[in-house]
């Protein structure tokens, strides 16, 4: 069979059959092996058949990137994208967006959904995210029966068991297909500061030995004077011209925080050049035409203009929009030798290297610093090898002798063995959408078309899931959202438009109690809710009379005293306050040492959340107050994000 010029594989006709068929499809096939195919097919299929389909991906440049390349393939007119703060087309065939808005449009039971036949879940093992799974089963659970599903993901295990329960609940026939195969072979190695590239036996062997020193041993290590080497740490700059004199790279580097990334990146600038001056002519002229002259002199674009050239690159989460884009094109374009990277890089980006590199095997998750599951690594190593250019592709490990693990380190780099799992937790806004919109009898049966539940049943466990309900209940009936008769209050339901902190931000909208807010305070309370913290931010202080006045009146409602976190309020003061006042974009680094790429997302967290709120509100007042804090944060971005 071929479509677009490819000669699809059975696996790839397999997932097509069961389309064709009314049926459900979970697609568990390896990094560059043509998923994104099934879904093309599809799309065009139900074009065709003037009918609606919705692709979802987890992350925000996913969204986008997919926008951009479905207006190529379709034509401007049949795609639209909706994100929280951005919409385009919203009449479009196909509505790319985050999973995120997907389950908001089901839970508020959106219109649209009704005319939609197929919806596509890109990487949808992002279920096992603790942060963010539930949102991923809330979108199958309260999916219409007339939707059919497409799931795609590298590797799950256990996709036969995730299937049945798609089927247990949705009642229509959902078919698995795996293919296990790599377009390109996939090699996998570690770098060790005496073996070099080496594998996981020989370099355990070289352990052993070194446990039991001989003469000669003991004699060669008195010639070696390295501190590194005594240290027995593996140094990026060897490994890449060893990958370079061998002919291997392009190399994507994975590194584990943002500030390493730079650092390397900075390291390498200094010792090695791998552009010819014809390229560097390019990359000049490249960045030049896409940087508007006010935003040269920030640090970030300084930085990038210095080693892009010389065919090194950085691409974090805290990089402008548009400088990751600059990244991304330039490696595309080939002009990229070695790109230092986050592992936000390996989440659907179509992007591979002949070599992935990692900095280590552990990272930090927030609480400790563990090593990578096999999920995690395969989906960073998998980008290694591109298709019909490369024979192999080499996922290579740096490794430290003194701690490494070589049973744990087999165990995660030798197969993808983790399943999906369910991470479902129930939220105060399902709660109240339940309580909105079903009956008590279907609130029962949604709340348990749960994986989770699923899971402990088959397993024989006790679940307490209507118990936990039931109690949230009693909760929003002591605070209003609730009558006594079970029904939704006027304050729950601008709850039910809410999807987070949706108690904090009811209490403090959907009462007279932002009247005495002006614009800026209100926004700088919004900023507080929606930053993340984190623990090496710093902030410049701002006016203490604005915070002073913020902390007092919110004393007046005990729920958002205690909820709102008032450290977070006196952080975002000064830059809040010096964007909405009319300051450049470049000056709020003068205020933090946050990322500009961090600011944005504020910025736009911010966006989402006041239109969140105006599509809740029955008030004119609180709408015209909102729309202005609106236009007063939107100004520019599209311009700073270039």
């Amino acid at each position: 069979m071929q479509y677009k010029g490819f000669t699809l594989d059975k696996f790839q006709i397999d997932a097509i059959n069961s389309i064709e068929n009314g049926n459900s499809v979970v697609v568990s096939a390896a990094t560059g092996t043509g998923k994104t195919l099934i879904a093309d097919y599809m799309i065009d299929k139900f074009l065709r058949e003037h009918k609606r389909i919705i692709y979802t991906s987890p992350i925000k440049a996913l969204s986008n990137q997919k926008y951009k390349e479905f207006k190529e393939s379709f034509g401007e007119e049949a795609v639209g994208l909706l994100t929280g703060d951005v919409t385009i087309n919203h009449g479009g065939q196909i509505l790319i967006m985050t999973t995120e808005i997907y389950r908001n449009m089901l839970v508020t039971k959106d219109e649209l959904v009704e005319q939609l036949s197929y919806i596509v879940f890109d990487e949808i093992h992002f279920i096992n995210d603790y942060e963010r799974g539930t949102v991923w089963e809330e979108a199958i659970i309260f999916s219409p029966e007339h939707v059919r599903f497409l799931c795609l993901s590298a590797t799950i295990p256990n996709a036969k068991e995730f299937a049945e329960w798609i089927e247990s609940i949705k009642k229509h026939k959902v078919d698995v297909v795996k293919y296990g195969e790599r377009a390109v072979p996939l090699k996998h190695f570690l770098y060790d500061i005496q073996l070099g590239i080496t594998t996981i036996p020989e370099l355990r062997k070289s352990i052993e030995l070194d446990r039991y020193p001989d003469y000669y041993k003991a004699m060669k290590q008195k010639k070696r004077h390295d501190v590194r080497e005594e240290r027995k740490i593996p140094n990026h700059i060897d490994l890449i011209n060893e990958l370079k004199s061998k002919d291997k790279l392009p190399c994507m580097f994975f590194v584990f925080s943002r500030r390493k990334c730079e650092e390397l990146a900075e390291q390498l600038y200094r010792k090695n050049d791998f552009t010819t001056r014809e390229q560097k002519e390019d990359i000049v002229d490249y960045i030049s035409k896409s940087i508007p002259p006010e935003l040269r002199r920030m640090e970030s674009v300084q930085f990038m203009k210095k080693i892009l050239p010389k065919g090194i690159g950085v691409h974090h989460a805290g990089i402008l929009p548009a400088l990751k884009e600059i990244v991304e094109t330039l490696f595309g374009r080939g002009l990229i030798s070695v790109l230092y990277a986050t592992e936000t890089f390996a989440v659907g980006i179509n992007m591979p290297a002949r070599t992935v590199c990692f900095h280590s095997l552990e990272k930090y998750d927030g609480m400790n610093f563990r090593f990578l599951n096999s999920k995690e690594y395969f989906q960073l190593a998998g980008r290694a090898g591109r298709r019909g250019i490369d024979k192999e592709g080499l996922a290579i490990a740096l490794v430290e002798r003194k701690t490494f693990d070589a049973n744990k380190v087999e165990e995660f780099t030798s197969k993808d063995t983790d399943p999906i799992i369910s991470q479902f937790k129930l939220s105060y806004n399902t709660v109240i959408n339940l309580m909105d919109k079903h009956t008590k009898d279907e609130q029962e049966v949604i709340l348990k078309s749960s994986f989770d539940y699923y899971l402990k049943k088959k397993g024989g466990h006790q679940i307490r899931i209507m118990a936990t309900y039931n109690h949230m209940v009693e909760r929003l009936k002591k605070m209003g959202y609730i009558s006594k008769e079970n029904k939704v209050t006027e304050k729950g339901r601008f709850a039910t438009h809410i999807y987070s902190n949706e108690l904090l931000i009811t209490e403090l909208f959907c009462s007279p109690l932002y009247k005495k807010f002006t614009d800026l305070e209100m926004t700088i309370i919004i900023a507080s809710i929606v930053y993340e913290e984190r623990l090496m931010d710093k902030f410049k202080n701002g006016d203490k009379k604005t915070y002073f006045h913020i902390v007092d009146t919110l004393s007046e409602n005990a729920y958002a005293e205690k909820k709102l976190n008032f450290r977070n309020v006196a952080r975002m003061n000064k830059m809040v306050t010096m964007w909405f006042e009319g300051g450049q974009f470049a000056d709020l680094m003068d205020c933090t040492s946050i990322d500009e790429g961090d600011i944005i997302r504020i910025f736009r967290q911010i966006i989402d959340l006041y239109r969140q709120i105006l599509r809740a509100t029955t008030d004119h007042e609180l709408t015209d107050k909102v729309e202005k804090c609106i236009k007063k944060i939107q100004r520019d971005i599209i311009k700073v994000e270039f």
